[in-house]
Order: structure tokens, then C-alpha cells, then sequence
């Protein structure tokens, strides 16, 4: 990914639709702030980057981690990483807590805050529209849009299926989702303008044919008549991967094919349990698609996105706590992926949705989602918003007081400090609304095992979870 702020010379993608005749290219800049939690925000950013520079904006990409102060960015990044894999109990509590909330706490506030001056600099002269593909993005973006340092349209593109509050930011002019679902959800939080224009996806992700999909077993060395489920789990390979492989294995529907993103320690696990086909980071996605017969994921992120655009049916199971069974049910209501929700009907799903009718159903449905014409989609409407411009939105009534600047030695002070508040503060809430006196000190000693088969704290949304 290009560094922070760099310009993206994105050359011409294949198969872009020409422009008509006469018809002139849209000219003006565009900035795209995301940040590299995991790959579906900086994923979505990408994408959009293409498409707009294909419509013949200039694109500017931010990641809101460079933009942080002392390098706080990181350590959010880290710490984030390290409870999604040791102690996902805890991320279910404060995603649960701030879920009940409507947003983050305090320090969150003062870090994001911290953020506002670089995120300002950090925009080239001449940007006529700022687009966020995450929420912390979205509360600094909204924070400048009210105190009237920004002037521009501020849109946050939605790449969930599910609407946290934390996605929903006064002070941002317009909210694009990919369904009905999640729009309805963003409402219910309070946005205002919400627009319906569908999911975005790299092109190289289409239906394929049967030849398509027997070059494309060949090329991995798959088998060739065998059905196949491919299982992911975003790019850190998070999550019970290795039973719902052996599960898929053993309950006899589907070959399984798992990736594991970045985690090759997991990738390696697996082919010692006898997974055959266990792989690290891989970069031809499309081609693994179209070999496979159905999609099993457990975050509903850029990935499934992907798999609607290939026409590959998608199962949710055993996902991830937090956003992972939010958007397990927001895909569910949607009816474009279905949500198994016990082991013992794993079985027959698969069997349904690789040899059945839900299949098919569910092709058409995920495929519905995108947009016909390169005059739709979430690009167009954010090129439309720069054309148009937005009035700028009404401050708050009572704003912030002026105070008096520190020194840039006591500002640093105070940042490393709200940052280190921010993690401390997220660990101790989910604890703290979970357990007290003896079960707080099982819930830490088991939350700090290291073992792969430590035991999941808490409520288990989902059924059969040993």
C-alpha cells in the first residue's frame, strides 16, 4: 500500500468501461483515509482509489494509524491483534459496551482528537471531497466537518454489513452502504443521509465456467471433481480456523481449502492435523473462488464481499466475536448469506448451498448487490458529492472552549499517555463488565494462556462451542 498521503498513479484498470465520445473526465481531488486494522478497510480503500482515479480524479490515501501521534497508531494496531486472538471474550465485552453506549469512551475521544491537526495537514490543497473506510477516521473527519476547519464533503463509505455506532459520526455529509440492512441500521444510529449504492469488489472478482473453474484447480492442484469449501479468516487469521476446518473435513460435505492470511504458524498447524490444503497470504483470491464451490468466512468483511462478486454462495459459522456475529446476522436478514448457527447442520448447509437450491438463490441475490453501470456505485455517488459540494453542516451548540496550547513536550506527554489510557481502558471495561472477585482473577489467568485451546470466556452466541 502506497505510504500515508501518497498520490496513487493508478493507470487504466482492464476491463473499465470506456467514456463516450465528447464526454469529458471529471478533473479534482479526492482523499481516501483508512487504516490497516486487519485488510477490509484498506481493501475497500483501494478499490475505490481505482475506480476514481479510472473516472479521472486524483486520489489521495491516508492510513489514520501514520496519522496518530508518537506512533500510537501501531500499538492501537498490536493491541487490537493481540485481544482478537488471546482474549476475544474481552473484544465481545467493550464491542458489546460501546455498542450500549453509542460509541467509544473518553480516552478513545482524546486520541482520536489528537489525531484532528495531522488529518488536516495531511490534506492536499485542492481536495474537494475526504471518503473514510473506518470509523475512527469518520469521528476525526466529522469532529473537523463541525468545528468548521473542514469545508469540503465528508463521506464514510460503510464496509460492514452490520452498523456499529462508532461508524456513525456528526458532522459526516453522507453515508454509503451496500444494502437496505445496513442502511436502516446506520439510520437508527442517527445518520442523516444515507445512500444505498451497493458493495465495491476488484473486477478480477466475476463469475466463472466450468473451464474457468477446472484451470483454476488445476493451477493450486486441487481436486478436480471433489466439492470444495474455502474457509478464510481475514488477513491475520483469526478464530476457531483449525476445528472448523477439521470439521468441514470430517463432516464429509466439502474438501476444505483454508487460507490463513498472515498467520503461516496456523497455515502449518493444519497441514499437521492433515489439512492438505492449508495456505498463508494469497494473492490470486479470484483464481482460489473460482475453483471452490461455496465461501465459509467468519468476520463478514471485504472477503465475502468478494465471493458475492464471483458468484460464490457464503456460509457464516463460528465467527468471531463482535463485528463477526453482527455481520453474521446482517448478511442472514439480507438473505445473501446464510448463518450456521450449530454444528450439526453444517452438514446439510454446505450440502444445500453447494448442490441444493440455496445456492443458486443466493448467487443471484449476492450478484444483485453491484452496481449495472459505471453511473452507479459508491465511486459515482462520491463523485457526484464533489461535483455538487454540501452545505456545511450546523456546529454544535455548545462547543468546545478555547484553551491555551501546551508545550509541544507536555502535548507529546499527555498523547503517549491517552494512548496508553485507550488500551489499559478497552481491557479493563471488558473485564470489569464480565466478572468480579474470584472470577475476575480465572477470567485473567485464563484470558493470558497462550495455548491455542483456551477456553472462550463468556455468553457463546453460537451453538455446539466446545
Amino acid at each position: 500500500m502506497p505510504h500515508a498521503g501518497s498520490t496513487l498513479p493508478v493507470p487504466a484498470p482492464v476491463g473499465a468501461v470506456p467514456r463516450p465520445r465528447g464526454e469529458a473526465a471529471p478533473s479534482g481531488r479526492i482523499a481516501l483515509v483508512s487504516a490497516s486494522v486487519g485488510a477490509g478497510h484498506d481493501g475497500a480503500a483501494a478499490e475505490l482509489a481505482r475506480r476514481l482515479t479510472a473516472d479521472g480524479y486524483t486520489v489521495d490515501r491516508h492510513d489514520l494509524l501514520d496519522l496518530l501521534p508518537a506512533r500510537l497508531g501501531r500499538a492501537v494496531q498490536e493491541g487490537y491483534h493481540r485481544m482478537l486472538v488471546r482474549a476475544p471474550w474481552a473484544y465481545q465485552r467493550i464491542y458489546a459496551g460501546t455498542e450500549r453506549a453509542g460509541g467509544g469512551g473518553p480516552a478513545a475521544q482524546a486520541l482520536l482528537r489528537s489525531a484532528e491537526d495531522r488529518v488536516l495537514r495531511a490534506l492536499a490543497p485542492g481536495t474537494g471531497a475526504v471518503v473514510s473506510t473506518y470509523p475512527g477516521a469518520s469521528r476525526v473527519l466529522g469532529e473537523l466537518r463541525l468545528s468548521g476547519r473542514l469545508t469540503v464533503p465528508v463521506l464514510t463509505y460503510l464496509t460492514d454489513f452490520s452498523v456499529h455506532p462508532l461508524w456513525v459520526a456528526g458532522g459526516v455529509d453522507v453515508h454509503l452502504a451496500a444494502h437496505d440492512v445496513p442502511a436502516a441500521q446506520a439510520r437508527g444510529v442517527g445518520a442523516r443521509d444515507v445512500r444505498v449504492c451497493g458493495p465495491v469488489a476488484d473486477p478480477r472478482f466475476r463469475p466463472c465456467g466450468r473451464e474457468e473453474r477446472d484451470r483454476a484447480r488445476a493451477r493450486f492442484g486441487l481436486p478436480p471433481h471433489s466439492p470444495l469449501a474455502l474457509l478464510v479468516a481475514g488477513s491475520w487469521g483469526v478464530g476457531p480456523v483449525r476445528k472448523v476446518a477439521l470439521e468441514v473435513r470430517d463432516c464429509g460435505a466439502a474438501v476444505p481449502i483454508v487460507v490463513c492470511g498472515r498467520n503461516e504458524a496456523l497455515a502449518e498447524r493444519l497441514r499437521a492435523d492433515g489439512i492438505e490444503h492449508a495456505y498463508g497470504w494469497v494473492d490470486d483470491m479470484p483464481g482460489l473462488m473460482h475453483a471452490s464451490d461455496v465461501l465459509v468466512q467468519n468476520a463478514g468483511g471485504l472477503t465475502s464481499l468478494e465471493a458475492f462478486a464471483a458468484g460464490l454462495p457464503v456460509a457464516s459459522y463460528r465467527c468471531i466475536p463482535g463485528h463477526g456475529l453482527t455481520n453474521a446476522a446482517a448478511l442472514d436478514e439480507a438473505g445473501v448469506a446464510v448463518w450456521i448457527r450449530d454444528r450439526g447442520d453444517l452438514k446439510a448447509a454446505l450440502h444445500d448451498l453447494i448442490d441444493g437450491p440455496l445456492g443458486p438463490r443466493q448467487r443471484e441475490t449476492g450478484l444483485a448487490l453491484f452496481a449495472g453501470s459505471p453511473a452507479e456505485g459508491p465511486a459515482a455517488e462520491i463523485g457526484r458529492v464533489h461535483r455538487s459540494g454540501l452545505p456545511q453542516p450546523s456546529p454544535r451548540p455548545s462547543p468546545r472552549p478555547a484553551v491555551r496550547r501546551r508545550p509541544a513536550s507536555r502535548r507529546l506527554t499527555t498523547t503517549v499517555a491517552v494512548g496508553c489510557a485507550v488500551w489499559a481502558c478497552a481491557v479493563a471495561t471488558g473485564i470489569a463488565t464480565t466478572y468480579d472477585g474470584p472470577g475476575l482473577a480465572r477470567a485473567i489467568s485464563h484470558g493470558l494462556d497462550l495455548d491455542d485451546h483456551a477456553p472462550q470466556h463468556g455468553p457463546r452466541p453460537e451453538g455446539d462451542h466446545e
